[in-house]
């Protein structure tokens, strides 16, 4: 009897270890199958990250290449201290800080309404605004950011300008003043949604602790939850300053294109960006000097750009550090 269920027990024993072992190699398998599915993912993540960053130096390419041809026949000094613009004259002089006032000075009235407006914006809507009052007005707020930038343009030509022009007659008909304040407005957006989010980040016992200690809403919000978010606030600002840079229908419809070296908003200016355009649509033979200086002209833009990334990514890491 005991031979006969040493028999079974050695048959169950074999039985036991082929199911424990087909069900390892099950999971092997399975294991294997997730393995490949996971490498699958990290091989489409590479291939979209590698999308922007192959554009990025697609871009870098095509600019300093053709930039390079430009400064075979235009010396960077020249392009740099000439006082004048005139590169499509007989004439010719090249000197990019014409239109880099242009821009600085339109940059500089669009800040000046779209970043306190913007961060006011973001407080109320984070610390003050009730939920319902938020899920409204964040989404109405937005839809600014989606209003085609040429009417943008043609609403600053055609209601800012006569509207300032009542209190300021001999204000021209283009000029950088209007162009300025209705880029600002349509910057809003940029600046009051990533600030508002920077400041819902920030942990709840913080102001909890604020109040224990008998601060007001106020006082929290100012001296507790901004200081908190300033990472987030400073990479907004930057993005609202790198917008500002970059924007071409607003200014070209507006502001009028005249090259002009002055940092007077009350007067007409070209920018960086409207030459672009005003050239663009030109017909400037492909290969010309003339045609040459928009790829210059963009390589500075460019530049211009990545030095306010950098600054941004220094305060990030600098605020963060403190904070």
């Amino acid at each position: 009897m005991t031979a006969v269920l040493t028999s079974r027990d050695v048959v169950m024993d074999k039985e036991i270890r082929l199911t424990g072992a087909a069900r390892l190699a099950e999971l092997a398998k399975i294991k294997q199958a997730r393995k490949r599915k996971d490498q699958l993912v990290e091989l489409i993540l590479l291939f979209a990250a590698s999308v922007s960053v192959f554009t990025t130096l697609g871009i870098m390419y095509v600019l300093i290449s053709e930039s390079v041809v430009f400064f075979q026949h235009v010396p960077f000094k020249d392009f740099l201290f000439d006082s004048q613009w005139t590169p499509l004259f007989d004439d010719a002089h090249f000197g990019i800080s014409v239109l880099l006032a242009g821009t600085l000075s339109s940059s500089l009235v669009a800040l000046v309404i779209a970043i306190p407006l913007g961060t006011v914006i973001a407080i109320y809507l984070s610390e003050f605004a009730e939920h319902r009052i938020r899920e409204v007005l964040k989404p109405v707020l937005e839809l600014l950011s989606g209003v085609p930038t040429i009417i943008y343009g043609y609403f600053a030509l055609l209601f800012i300008t006569p509207l300032i022009q009542k209190i300021y007659p001999d204000l021209p008909t283009f000029n950088i003043l209007s162009a300025g304040l209705v880029m600002g407005i349509m910057i809003i957006p940029y600046v009051s949604s990533l600030s508002e989010d920077a400041m819902r980040t920030v942990p709840m016992s913080l102001r909890e602790g604020s109040y224990a200690m008998g601060a007001t809403r106020f006082q929290t919000a100012m001296r507790v939850v901004v200081p908190a978010s300033v990472s987030g606030i400073a990479s907004a600002y930057i993005l609202g300053v790198s917008r500002a840079v970059g924007e071409t229908m607003i200014l070209a419809v507006a502001a009028g294109m005249q090259p002009n070296l002055t940092l007077n908003p009350l007067e007409p200016a070209a920018t960086v960006t409207s030459y672009i355009v005003q050239v663009a649509l030109g017909d400037l033979p492909h290969g010309s000097i003339g045609y040459q200086t928009i790829f210059a002209a963009g390589l500075t833009l460019l530049v211009i750009t990545l030095l306010f990334n950098l600054l941004g990514h220094w305060m990030r890491r600098k605020y963060r550090e403190a904070y």
